[in-house]
C-alpha cells in the first residue's frame, strides 16, 4: 500500500483546498476552506458564470457576494464528498462572539435552504476566547464548529471545556515560528514543536474522554503528516496527499486513544477567561501567531473584497 492507503488506515483525510476538480480527484472524507483558497476556486474559469450571477442577484454587494459564494462552493463541495465541510466566518469577527454567532446562524439557515443537513456543515472561526464562547453557544443550537488558527494547549483546553467538534491545530506555521526563533533552515520531525503540540493535545484530549477531535492542519511536509498517523483526522493540501500516494514506505501509527492512555497523566484544567488571558500572555508562539493568521484571512478576504468590486466596475 501506498503511505496514503496506509494512512487513510488510522486516520481520516480531509482536503485543505476549495479546488472542486482536485477535491472530485482525490475523493477525501471531509473539505475545508478559507477565503484565501475560496479566492484560488473563484478564479478558475469554470466558474466565471456562477460569480457573474452571484454579482448580479445581490447587486454588487460585496460582503453578500463572499457570503453567497462561499454557500455556493461549500454546496459544489458536499456534492463530491461524502462527509463535512468547514466554512468559516469573516476573520474580522474574531473577536466578537455575537456577530460571530449571529454569522453562524446565517451560514445554518443559507446551506438548509439550499438543501444541505446541517449535520453537514462545520461553522469554522478562530480560536480567540470569543470565538470558543461563540461556538460554546452554537454546539448547545446542535451546530457543529471547527475552531482554527490553534497554537497553544490553552485553546485546546478552552475548545474542549466548550464542546466543540473539532479543533485545527496549525503545525506547520508553528515549525516555521520555530524556524524563526532558533535560527535554524531544518528542524527534525523529533524536535518540530509543531508536530509535538498536536501529540500532546490529542493526549489531553483522549486521557480524559473528550469529544472534541483533533484535526492537524497547516502541513510542511509528509514528515510532518507520517509524525501525527493516527491523529483523528488530518487536513492535508493536494500536492501533499499526492506526495504521499506517490510514497512505497511503511510506517506505524503513532497516536491512538490507548498510546494516550499510557502516557503519563495529564490534569484535567478548565480556565476562566481571565486564566485563557494569562496563558496566552505567557505562550509567545499563539501571542505571535493567532493575531497574524486572523491577519492574514482578513486580508484574503478584502483581496478577494477587491477583486470582485472591480468586477462590479
Amino acid at each position: 500500500m501506498s503511505a496514503l492507503q496506509q494512512l487513510r488506515t488510522m486516520t481520516t483525510i480531509v482536503a485543505d483546498t476549495g479546488d472542486l476538480a482536485a477535491i472530485d480527484r482525490l475523493r477525501p472524507i471531509d473539505a475545508t476552506t478559507n477565503p484565501s483558497l475560496i479566492t484560488k476556486a473563484l478564479i478558475h474559469p469554470d466558474n466565471q458564470s456562477m460569480l457573474a450571477e452571484t454579482m448580479s442577484r445581490y447587486q454588487g454587494n460585496v460582503d453578500a457576494v463572499i457570503d453567497a459564494l462561499t454557500i455556493k462552493i461549500g454546496c459544489n463541495i458536499l456534492e463530491l464528498i461524502e462527509g463535512r465541510v468547514s466554512t468559516e466566518v469573516d476573520a474580522r469577527l474574531s473577536y466578537d462572539t455575537q456577530a460571530t454567532i449571529d454569522k453562524a446562524l446565517e451560514f445554518i439557515d443559507a446551506y438548509q435552504k439550499a438543501g444541505v443537513d446541517s449535520e453537514r456543515v462545520l461553522i469554522k472561526m478562530a480560536a480567540t476566547w470569543q470565538g470558543i464562547e461563540a461556538a460554546r453557544y452554537l454546539e448547545t443550537q446542535n451546530i457543529h464548529c471547527n475552531l482554527t488558527l490553534l497554537f497553544g494547549q490553552h485553546q485546546a483546553i478552552a475548545c474542549a471545556d466548550a464542546g466543540v467538534t473539532l479543533i485545527s491545530p496549525f503545525v506547520g506555521r508553528i515549525l516555521d515560528w520555530q524556524k524563526r526563533q532558533q535560527n535554524r533552515q531544518n528542524v527534525p520531525v523529533a524536535d518540530d514543536m509543531g508536530v509535538q503540540s498536536v501529540k500532546l493535545i490529542y493526549q489531553y484530549y483522549k486521557q480524559h474522554g473528550y469529544d472534541t477531535q483533533v484535526m492537524g492542519a497547516s502541513f510542511r511536509s509528509v514528515e510532518q503528516i507520517l509524525a501525527l498517523a493516527g491523529c483523528d483526522l488530518l487536513t492535508i493540501s493536494p500536492d501533499l496527499i499526492d506526495e504521499l500516494a506517490a510514497m512505497d514506505v511503511e510506517f506505524t501509527r503513532q497516536l491512538s486513544p490507548e498510546m494516550a492512555m499510557d502516557l503519563d497523566d495529564m490534569q484535567k484544567v478548565s480556565l476562566t477567561e481571565e486564566e485563557f488571558s494569562a496563558a496566552y500572555q505567557e505562550d509567545k508562539v499563539t501571542q505571535n501567531l493567532l493575531p497574524k493568521g486572523i491577519d492574514g484571512f482578513i486580508g484574503a478576504r478584502d483581496e478577494l473584497a477587491k477583486a470582485l468590486a472591480a468586477m462590479r466596475g
